[in-house]
């Protein structure tokens, strides 16, 4: 396709730029006089023209394209107008930088991405890491990868209008719509109303009962209880409470996960955990796949969510939902588990979910001292993911296999589920 050029840029900033590879982040890599430059809204491929926008840092620079001089043949039409490079770099809506790329290739870059990061920092074979495929979700391609989100969270700017920051900044941009939110959202016309007096603005559209707007102000807990299914099975959350924001995400997971799982490393009496368990949605997954007595302990560190937790596993006998963080929970364990506590967790499946900073060292340490027979990581984040893999390779920890879910297209996100067996 032929790029239109955007605005004109101050020339002394303005730059012409080769870019090689793509980068974790929503970003792509060029060179400029041997420095690393990291640039916004274009592609491995492409020779762009782009404005430097950071300095500051030493050894890399950052840059945002304003026009694509030669364009990569996996360029299309942005699926976003307020997003596109049509529009200067300090008016383009954050939240679809994948946006300009033909889906099909997004997910080649995303399975780039994650590749390079088991090798770097995962120590994982270059042959096992490039095997590894993005799935899409049920639905996506045939939406072109629109229409995904039940959630949205947007924020409300001087003129009591709501829409999303400018990539990495603190400003809003004003729209008129959001084709990643689902259909029920749009329908609520967000974008056509003034919240004069909130902060933010919360778009959720759970699977059962009507889309809502939930306006939001610093301090402001408020929250109703809503009801989330997936398959046969529902779970009761808040509406302000976390929940996988794709519409297919929670059933892919869980069945990604109940897959993951090794049945001849399950024992369904031993101290199985679920940590960062939120709501219970992976504890029932494995109370499903492994009988109701199935012994789990969901641990999160929210109390709405352990009361939710405890209320959605209660038809399990062997469940239990613990309000604490998992570091805290863990260290406790190491010091105060007995002999035939530590038989147990040594005989344990435990599904570890953390948020997008990963487990890290303290947590992936306590947990290798109990031992665990198996544990499923489910990750958001790639380089977490392979940091935290590296880490349980210390232990030794083998890493018996990977899936990767494109569960935010056009955007760099995805999630992937990994099984790491002692």
């Amino acid at each position: 396709m032929n790029a239109h050029p955007g605005p004109p840029a101050d020339a002394a900033d303005t730059v012409e730029l080769d870019v090689t590879n793509v980068a974790h982040g929503g970003v792509s890599v060029a060179r400029l006089d041997g420095r690393v430059v990291f640039v916004s809204d274009t592609l491995p491929g492409e020779r762009v023209r782009a404005r430097i926008t950071e300095r500051s840092k030493k050894s890399f620079w950052r840059a945002d394209t304003i026009e694509a001089i030669e364009p990569s043949p996996h360029r299309v039409r942005h699926v976003w107008d307020a997003a596109s490079i049509e529009r200067a770099p300090e008016q383009r809506a954050g939240g679809a930088e994948f946006g300009h790329i033909a889906l099909d290739h997004q997910r080649e870059l995303k399975r780039r991405v994650l590749a390079d990061a088991l090798q770097r920092f995962g120590g994982l074979p270059e042959d096992v890491a490039s095997d590894i495929v993005v799935e899409a979700a049920p639905g996506d391609d045939e939406r072109g990868g629109l229409g995904w989100r039940t959630r949205v969270s947007l924020h409300v700017g001087e003129d009591g209008r709501a829409g999303p920051f400018v990539a990495r900044s603190h400003r809003v941009v004003p729209v008129d719509d959001h084709p990643l939110a689902s259909e029920a959202i749009a329908a609520l016309q967000p974008f056509a109303q003034r919240f004069d007096g909130a902060e933010r603005v919360d778009l959720v559209s759970p699977s059962v009962g009507g889309a809502r707007i939930i306006p939001r102000s610093e301090g402001e807990n408020a929250a109703q209880t809503i009801t989330e299914r997936v398959g046969t099975r529902e779970f009761r959350l808040d509406d302000t409470g976390f929940w996988q924001v794709h519409r297919e995400a929670a059933a892919v997971l869980t069945d990604a996960v109940t897959r993951a799982i090794d049945p001849a490393l399950v024992d369904p009496h031993a101290a199985n955990l679920d940590l960062y368990g939120g709501v219970g949605l992976f504890a029932a997954a494995m109370g499903d796949a492994f009988g109701r007595e199935t012994r789990v302990t969901s641990v999160e560190s929210s109390p709405r969510a352990t009361d939710h937790a405890s209320e959605n596993l209660a038809e399990w006998v062997g469940a239990l939902a613990v309000t604490s963080r998992v570091d805290a929970y863990l260290r406790t364990l190491d010091a105060q588990a007995g002999a035939n506590e530590r038989s147990r967790l040594a005989a344990a499946t435990v599904v570890l979910d953390p948020p997008r900073s990963g487990a890290g060292r303290e947590v992936v340490d306590l947990l290798a001292r109990l031992a665990p027979a198996q544990i499923v990581y489910v990750a958001c984040d790639p380089v977490a993911l392979a940091r935290d893999i590296g880490l349980f390779a210390e232990h030794g920890y083998a890493t018996r296999g990977i899936r990767a879910f494109d569960l935010f297209p056009h955007t760099h996100h995805l999630e992937a589920v990994a099984l790491l067996v002692r």
